[in-house]
């Protein structure tokens, strides 16, 4: 019980000794936004004062095409765009991770078997 209790006092010290991290983006204002919302689709933008933007455009049959970015700790733009539609939701950036590329023997093993496809089943006699 008495490590219990030193183990919760340690971390409550940590946690008060910890630097407070007060960051200006509650204190950004809106520098502009439009919305503009159609029959046949929509407009938005938005635009902040800490350099966090939006802007999507829409149509009738549920496409979208828009991007956000925002200024990073280390001070550079961030920029994603996407699209989403009926594929699913598309992003692309410089940070959005990519997969590794297939290893050869494994697109060598998938060309394999698309070059011979497996023999029809035949009916079992009984």
């Amino acid at each position: 019980m008495f490590k219990f209790v030193m183990i919760l006092a340690v971390v409550g010290v940590a946690t008060a000794l910890a630097p407070v991290s007060r960051s200006e983006d509650v204190n950004a204002d809106v520098l502009s936004r439009s919305d503009d919302v159609r029959a046949d689709g929509f407009d938005s933008s938005l635009h902040t004062s800490n350099g966090i933007e939006q802007a999507a455009s829409g149509d009738v049959h549920g496409n979208i095409h828009g991007n956000f970015g925002w200024i990073s700790p280390e001070g550079e733009h961030v920029e994603i765009k996407y699209v989403a539609n009926e594929n699913g939701y598309q992003p692309s950036g410089a940070l959005i991770p990519t997969p590794p590329p297939i290893p050869a023997a494994i697109v060598r093993a998938l060309e394999w078997l698309q070059s011979h496809p497996p023999a029809p089943e035949q009916p079992r006699r009984h």
